[in-house]
């Protein structure tokens, strides 16, 4: 939790060395796991901090695919793989429509223009 709910990713890579110092010698495989992927790990530093509770859960996908297992476990298979398909289909379609905005939905604009976020804030360029 110091890892992925520090303030700052200066704050964040302190909490991460200190696990993985600490976790070394008992979990060294899961501590070069992390390390490779550090920079993949910390990256929603670099988007805007409203958005932050979004890259961080993976709530969304969980949800959607439970409404779909859901539904083909009552139905015990449905038939044919094309049927299945379809069926998972329609309902990822239909649970689309009860999907919520992101917060601060229009700060999408600016990470797809290529805008720098740092620990979360837009910084402004420099004119040269």
């Amino acid at each position: 939790h110091e890892i992925w709910q520090a303030e700052t990713k200066a704050d964040a890579e302190k909490a991460f060395d200190a696990f993985c110092e600490k976790y070394q010698a008992k979990y060294s495989q899961a501590c070069d796991c992390l390390k490779k992927g550090r920079s993949v790990l910390l990256a929603f530093y670099d988007f805007p901090a409203e958005h932050w509770s979004h890259l961080r859960t993976t709530n969304p996908i969980e949800s959607t695919f439970a409404t779909i297992r859901l539904r083909h476990r009552k139905t015990k298979g449905n038939g044919s793989g094309r049927a299945s398909l379809a069926m998972m289909f329609k309902l990822a379609e239909s649970a689309s429509k009860k999907w919520r905005r992101l917060n601060s939905h229009e700060k999408i604009i600016q990470v797809i223009e290529g805008r720098s976020f740092k620990d979360g804030i837009l910084q402004e360029e420099i004119a040269a």
